[in-house]
């Protein structure tokens, strides 16, 4: 029998591509005229975007960087962070971006482990991004400044400005295949040394047609971004699939509750994005109530579930706003199930169905599927996930083995096929011989009216192994007694669900996700339990 396996003309190859790259000359193609990025008084139409695109990619060819080599980004929010991310990959180099929390040790330690060529700067952070050059080992040789504060910066780092202006020469013909790594995604991780997880076009542009169908996201949108675009969350599912779509950006360079408000009434935002910490910072800003937000219709939240007393509460004060959750993994690109608007409260707490583009499913110890019900480990198939962790076989084998990613979370599926994530393994606490979930101990900590914040983990106990610590944050003007929270949890749950220290603090440590950092915690409290004395405290 004849094959049927066809060699393909490279010419119809490149006729079907669309990559990365690509997206911001078609919007600027159907919508030139169109705002497209807004960044405080800079307000660039799709077709002034495209052009910087081109301008910086011709910039950084002329510098001598081509496929395959590695830019590293560490900055703010700022109209260039997207110029920089599509420009890259116009060229098939591939994208570093940093964690601006980071000490110069860290970022170091990205930079030799990513092979980066250039290194690009906010100018803020030259001082810390200085430091961490002279710990690497000298394999970068281009660095580059974007100039946001005003800071002073030495005189041989490069302008980012000038590559924005660089004489438009025409661009290299560079081959990207849909496989090609563009984006390394650095995961903070519980390890010692965090994984670079590579994305490729394929990784990516599933990913946006799942946030596009699954998050009813369309070109008329107006959206203000404000988390850190460094992250995968803000940066591909939202400002990327705006690009995308066309739809107009505004970008914040941090999430101020007072800014959001003031941008959302000033510009007639629709669309919104934050973790369950910065939407209950926005409800509880002095400024909330008297903020215009009528054209606020949908919002979106992930990193962590939202507390069911939480979603209530936005119901009352939002009555006009349609929420999603979005859950998900860096190594997914990010998004891999959603609950919609209207599962919102009667299944709240739910990480909701797998998107259009991901099967997810419960496994065992042994990489079993599980029963209904029945907590495993969720893992997932899609064309959305990692190409595996960069530099890192053994990793990549782990997380792919029996050809599923491993996700690391532990959930189950509830009514109507709804994921339920319980806990990472990690959080998951081992008290007395029981499993206890933290996250489901945080949810009723949080019906206690006193409360604004809890975090919940567990720490080495002489005679149960592990003992729960919650840590709360009371509202403003409140006193709260810790015995008080251990009553209200004991009525509510399981004697060994109960947690046996509570500690009230002024604020909990978060990353500029807004996820809160339990690591920061456990290192503050771990000794709690080394002595009764230090009980309830």
């Amino acid at each position: 029998m004849r094959s049927k396996v066809m060699n393909v003309d490279p010419l119809i190859v490149r006729a079907r591509q669309q990559t990365l790259g690509d997206l911001p000359r078609r919007s600027a193609l159907r919508f030139p005229d169109k705002e497209a990025i807004i960044d405080g008084d800079v307000r660039l139409t799709f077709a002034e975007f495209d052009e910087r695109i081109d301008r910086m990619a011709a910039a950084l060819a002329d510098a001598g960087m081509k496929k395959g080599d590695t830019l590293a980004l560490l900055s703010h929010n700022c109209w260039q962070f997207p110029v920089i991310v599509f420009a890259t990959a116009r060229l098939g180099v591939i994208l570093v971006p940093i964690n601006f929390m980071l000490g110069s040790r860290e970022i170091a330690y990205i930079l030799d482990h990513s092979e980066s060529d250039a290194f690009v700067a906010e100018d803020s952070l030259v001082a810390v991004a200085a430091d961490a050059l002279r710990q690497t080992s000298g394999r970068v040789r281009i660095e580059a400044t974007i100039r946001l504060e005003g800071t002073d910066v030495p005189f041989d780092w490069t302008d980012v400005e000038d590559w924005v202006n660089h004489e438009r020469t025409p661009l290299p013909d560079v081959d990207i295949a849909d496989d090609d790594p563009l984006r390394l995604m650095y995961t903070s991780g519980t390890e010692s040394r965090p994984k670079g997880a590579m994305l490729s076009s394929r990784s990516l542009m599933w990913q946006y047609m799942s946030c596009i169908v699954t998050g009813e996201m369309a070109s008329s949108d107006i959206e203000v971004h404000a988390m850190p675009l460094y992250h995968c969350a803000q940066l591909d599912n939202f400002l990327s699939t705006d690009i995308y779509l066309g739809a107009t950006s505004i970008i914040l360079r941090r999430p101020d509750p007072a800014e959001i408000l003031k941008t959302i009434e000033a510009e007639k935002v629709t669309k919104l994005f934050c973790p369950p910490t910065v939407w209950i910072s926005l409800v509880r800003a002095p400024e909330f109530d008297s903020a215009d937000l009528s054209s606020l219709r949908k919002g979106y939240y992930g990193a962590s579930a939202m507390p069911v007393e939480i979603l209530n509460e936005m119901g009352r004060r939002m009555p006009g706003i349609r929420l999603w959750n979005f859950y998900g993994q860096t190594e997914m690109a990010s998004l891999a199930t959603a609950l919609p608007p209207e599962d919102q409260l009667e299944f709240g707490g739910a990480a909701g169905l797998p998107v259009l583009n991901v099967e997810t499913r419960i496994v065992d110890w042994q990489d079993n599927p599980v029963a209904k019900g029945e907590v495993g480990e969720i893992v997932h198939r899609s064309p959305q996930a990692t190409l595996g962790y960069f530099r890192d076989e053994q990793r990549t084998a782990e997380a792919f083995r029996n050809g599923w990613f491993h996700s690391g979370d532990l959930g189950y599926f509830g009514e109507g096929g709804r994921l339920y994530v319980v806990d990472r393994k990690k959080d998951m606490i081992k008290t007395g011989g029981e499993n206890v979930a933290s996250r489901e101990v945080e949810e009723v900590i949080y019906e206690h009216e006193g409360v604004v914040e809890a975090a919940v983990f567990g720490v080495d106990h002489p005679h149960w192994v592990e003992a729960i610590v919650a840590v709360v944050v009371p509202r403003p003007g409140v006193s709260l007694d810790c015995q008080d929270i251990i009553t209200h949890c004991r009525s509510r749950l399981a004697g060994y669900k109960t947690p046996k220290y509570v500690v009230v603090v002024d604020s909990l440590p978060k990353n500029p996700s807004g996820k809160i950092l339990k690591r920061e915690l456990r290192n503050s409290f771990g000794e709690i339990a080394k002595t009764e004395e230090s009980a309830q405290r």
